[in-house]
């Protein structure tokens, strides 16, 4: 399935939940895998958002001749966003390269450490320096850079343990990805400058939608937002389509498109669109 919003780069969604995966009947629609996005830029390395479970998708469908190279803009070192890494299939062949840029650990560790820690025996079966192929860590904070001719820019956003929100422009087109992001409270709607500067009038928007409000009201502090929320930042920053994602493993398809109608009943008018994220869906971004 393929949304068009215009010319550009394609944005495809491989997993769309968050904090563990999910199967049955009840989440088919959307989707059980933790958080995968990639991004399609023409004559560009392939460039992904996170590396949840849905990455091992992404891996499965991958197809060429020549060894992966590509890069991840991975927004925090949580489970859910990590735990695909070593199933990612295009690893397990000489001269493959995946550059990680992740935001840079307050206690001074290096990334390449982190990951060692988690993916060793007895945890794992083998560490992750037994892949054939590389990974280069590459440490990020309130930054802009490029890869290749794409601009990226990151930003520290509110949530549990350092996070990195990230905007990627190309050609004219722009996308921001914001999959955790803690809203400041209970029916308050605030952001900070880094998420402000990151989703400004951009083409499409990822962000987390995680509670309803009365699931707000119990998890607070747990680092998600509402989906009103997102819609309020979206309309806030003069966004042209927000996709919902980082959907809660308990919503349903049916919740999940009763909240994608009501937020495009409530936005009706304002140029907005609301879109819900789920796997298999691509998106146009551009003029």
């Amino acid at each position: 399935m393929t949304a068009i919003i215009g010319g550009g780069f394609d944005v495809t969604f491989h997993g769309v939940r968050g904090s563990t995966p999910c199967d049955g009947d009840e989440v088919a629609r959307y989707g059980g895998n933790t958080s995968c996005v990639s991004v399609d830029i023409p004559d560009h390395d392939p460039l992904l958002f996170d590396l949840g479970t849905g990455l091992r998708y992404y891996g499965l469908a991958y197809r060429s001749p020549d060894p992966f190279r590509g890069s991840c803009l991975l927004t925090h070192l949580h489970w859910d966003h990590i735990q695909g890494l070593p199933f990612f299939t295009p690893l397990l062949r000489d001269g493959a390269n995946l550059d990680v840029y992740a935001p840079a650990q307050p206690d001074g560790r290096a990334l390449g450490d982190v990951f060692g820690a988690c993916l060793c025996p007895p945890t794992f079966p083998i560490s992750i320096e037994a892949f054939p192929g590389s990974i280069d860590f590459r440490a990020v904070g309130d930054d802009t850079f490029r890869i290749g001719d794409v601009e990226v820019m990151s930003r520290i956003i509110p949530h549990v343990g350092t996070t990195c929100g990230y905007r990627v422009s190309w050609n004219g087109a722009t996308v921001a990805y914001l999959s955790d992001h803690q809203q400041p409270g209970v029916d308050v709607f605030e952001m900070s400058d880094g998420a402000r500067q990151l989703c400004e009038g951009v083409d499409l928007l990822i962000h987390d939608a995680q509670y309803t409000p009365e699931e707000f009201r119990l998890k607070s502090t747990w680092g998600h937002c509402t989906v009103e929320y997102a819609v309020w930042l979206a309309a806030e920053c003069g966004v042209k389509t927000l996709a919902l994602y980082h959907h809660d493993p308990t919503h349903g398809d049916d919740l999940i498109d009763q909240f994608v109608d009501k937020a495009n009943a409530h936005c009706e008018g304002s140029g907005l669109e609301v879109i819900g994220a789920r796997e298999g869906l691509t998106v146009r971004v551009g003029n």
